[in-house]
């Protein structure tokens, strides 16, 4: 697999999903235990100094997109605070590792989002040990399928909303206070929120929730030089799909109903993480960036 600046067709830059797709792991996952591993840039990304002397935050960085976003920070300059689940340690050292020979600054804090202070420590670390926070990258996310609302229980949706939503809004709340002019915040949509699934009722809705919330926030901030972008990616090949994201006799064809025909890899997606964050990006906030293989979105 070559660098993000080789030209490749994307159509074959990753295989297609096939039979090998098909499995389950109990939630929340590891990375190091899925057939195909997702790529998650570590052979791969090459960073330019894009995010020299930046201070982040990147929640779900233990793997999946959230790991693809810490690497490439890291790797564009980046000191990261790395938030991910305890039970997710395995996947984290890795992480830790790959920040640190970048040569940045790794600070691990596992904990739950969907606990208030939890999400208020992750800020305060980053103030402490940072010396303050210029990006906060909310990528973790819970996605569980429910075919029947009947069987859609309210701790269920809760659990969806608190970690999607609610672990969001806890640390924009708590970042914003602490944030100078140039400061980015990149919360993490889906093509879930326009195509939504019937049996992704509660994520679908959160994703919705996301795109509104960012472009509220995104005008409240602007005075004080903060942006508030989204990116909203469509089938990601992650262990969100196979902790029961999604039924596992449908993973032998996931992604496939994309114009490019395959599921999109979690090095695909870090590149526009780093773009909101960077100041090539500067006149852009309040916007949605959809990487999903080409389905058209409103």
């Amino acid at each position: 697999m070559s660098n993000q600046y080789t030209m490749q067709d994307p159509t074959t830059q990753y295989t297609k999903a096939g039979p090998e797709f098909q499995q389950q792991q109990q939630e929340p996952g590891l990375q190091k235990k899925m057939n195909p591993v997702p790529d998650t840039g570590e052979d791969t990304y090459q960073g330019t100094g894009r995010l020299t002397g930046r201070k982040a935050i990147v929640t779900g960085a233990d793997s999946g997109i959230g790991r693809a976003v810490a690497i490439a920070f890291a790797r564009e300059g980046a000191d990261v605070v790395l938030s991910y689940m305890p039970e997710e340690e395995e996947d984290a050292k890795q992480v830790l590792k790959l920040v640190q020979e970048a040569g940045r600054t790794a600070i691990a804090i596992p904990g739950d989002l969907k606990d208030e202070e939890y999400c208020e420590q992750l800020v305060d670390t980053a103030v402490k040990q940072l010396g303050g926070i210029d990006i906060l990258a909310n990528v973790a996310g819970k996605q569980q399928f429910v075919p029947d609302i009947a069987d859609l229980t309210t701790k269920h949706f809760d659990d969806t909303f608190k970690t999607n939503v609610y672990a969001m809004f806890w640390l924009c709340k708590a970042a914003v206070k602490h944030m100078q002019p140039g400061s980015a915040i990149i919360n993490t949509s889906s093509i879930q929120a326009y195509n939504p699934s019937p049996i992704l009722l509660d994520y679908a809705t959160t994703k919705a929730a996301i795109n509104t919330f960012s472009k509220s926030l995104a005008q409240q901030v602007a005075g004080k030089g903060i942006r508030v972008n989204v990116v909203a990616p469509g089938p990601v090949w992650t262990p969100l799909q196979v902790v029961g994201g999604q039924p596992e006799e449908v993973l032998k064809e996931f992604g496939a109903s994309t114009p490019l025909g395959r599921p999109g890899q979690p090095a695909e997606m870090a590149p526009a993480y780093v773009f909101l964050a960077s100041q090539e990006s500067s006149y852009i906030s309040g916007e949605t960036l959809n990487a999903n293989g080409g389905t058209p979105t409103p």
